[in-house]
């Protein structure tokens, strides 16, 4: 299929921001701590490749999802270590030795599977531990027994267990006392382990709340994930850490008509003109992404200026009031759906609250049809 240059809603992504993240949160740990970039769920909506070749110089290690994560990744030619932090099913174990993908180990029948395959490939397979510390997710309780069983992985012959981790469930509160009695429990699991002789290479806690506000001591490297895409990871961290949001939402007027009052707008025709209005529609639904629950209930900007959605939000159109708006609106006008236009911004928590969905979401859910366009040194560097 031919491509256009016609961009009927894109995803701008200002690599510049993400550099300044990255860099902020690293000046504010250990200049030896070692950086993690996790750009799973293809870098929360940002574009994982791109992502990955373009702050390669910034990471130690990458981390996703899912091994089809991380095989593209390989094959995009990124060759630093990549962890999957969650689950890797058996049928993946091959496909993991064989692009020398790190897995996590949290149980050590799976681990021995993919200890004997490893050798028979005449190979090692690296792994990470997990502890669950209290996520209550996966990972190894914080006993005897999950030390014993952690204990056993790293004596399987065909693994190189290069690291052990646990995560913060509430690093991102205000009050740190059940995130200190993480950390607390965790210092205590991978101690035990070192007087038993056994130590790693590479010993992590801190995610992007914990980066941003803990620091956790006696660990060897930190976990970036939202914060490095400019969004806070709730309202209760503080924000003198100044990060900037990388994505912004955009799309276009497509129609303007001018309707004389008393007139249906949209499914359901859940908005009728009052007045003689000017409705502009819009090239975005929530089939890209932006949420439904916005129907009668968000706003745009058009020439910097905020409009109401009205109507319902159809999965590929939006109509908007703009007979408010200073200057002529005509089909081409650029709409930003969050992000910044002259002197108003839209935030993506904005968009995100009335979905009782939060920063993480939205930007995830920011679909495939909308075209990421990069950004670099102010100028667009890659679509």
């Amino acid at each position: 299929m031919k491509e256009t240059n016609y961009r009927r809603a894109e995803a701008s992504i200002d690599l510049d921001a993400i550099r300044y993240n990255i860099k902020t949160v690293q000046a504010l740990n250990p200049a030896d701590r070692k950086t993690l970039l996790v750009i799973k769920a293809d870098a929360y909506g940002h574009g994982a490749v791109v992502l990955a070749k373009e702050m390669d110089d910034l990471a130690d290690y990458y981390a996703v999802a899912t091994i089809p994560e991380a095989v593209e990744l390989r094959e995009a030619g990124i060759v630093k270590p990549i962890l999957i932090l969650g689950y890797t099913d058996e049928a993946e174990y091959d496909e993991a030795i064989d692009h020398d993908i790190t897995t996590t180990a949290y149980d050590y029948e799976r681990a021995k599977i993919l200890s004997d395959k490893a050798l028979a490939k005449g190979k090692k397979a690296k792994v990470h531990i997990k502890v669950d510390s209290g996520m209550s997710r996966i990972g190894f309780q914080c006993d005897e027994e999950g030390i014993n069983e952690a204990e056993k992985i790293t004596k399987l012959e065909g693994l190189d267990v290069e690291g052990i981790f646990t995560h913060y469930a509430k690093a991102d509160y205000e009050d740190k006392t059940d995130a200190l009695t993480q950390y607390d429990k965790f210092s205590w699991f991978v101690k035990s382990l070192e007087e038993r002789g056994i130590t790693f290479k590479l010993r992590h806690i801190d995610n992007s709340a914990g980066a941003m506000e803990i620091h956790s001591d006696g660990f060897d490297m930190m976990r970036l994930g939202i914060v490095i895409y400019g969004l806070y990871p709730s309202e209760e961290i503080d924000k003198k850490v100044v990060i900037k949001p990388a994505m912004s939402l955009k799309a276009n007027v497509i129609h303007v008509k001018e309707l004389p009052a008393g007139r249906g707008i949209g499914y359901g025709w859940t908005y009728i003109t009052e007045n003689d209005t000017k409705i502009a529609t819009v090239s975005i639904g929530y089939a890209d992404g932006y949420p439904r629950a916005l129907s009668g209930n968000g706003r745009v900007l058009i020439h910097g200026q905020f409009a109401p959605i009205v109507g319902r939000v159809c999965m590929d159109q939006i109509m908007v009031d703009v007979s408010a708006i200073e200057g002529d609106v005509n089909v081409g006008d650029e709409v930003v759906l969050f992000g910044t236009q002259g002197d108003n911004n839209i935030s993506i928590e904005e968009v995100a609250e009335p979905a009782n969905s939060f920063n993480y979401e939205t930007a995830c859910r920011i679909s495939r049809r909308v075209k990421r366009v990069y950004y670099k040194d102010g100028k667009e560097f890659y679509v």
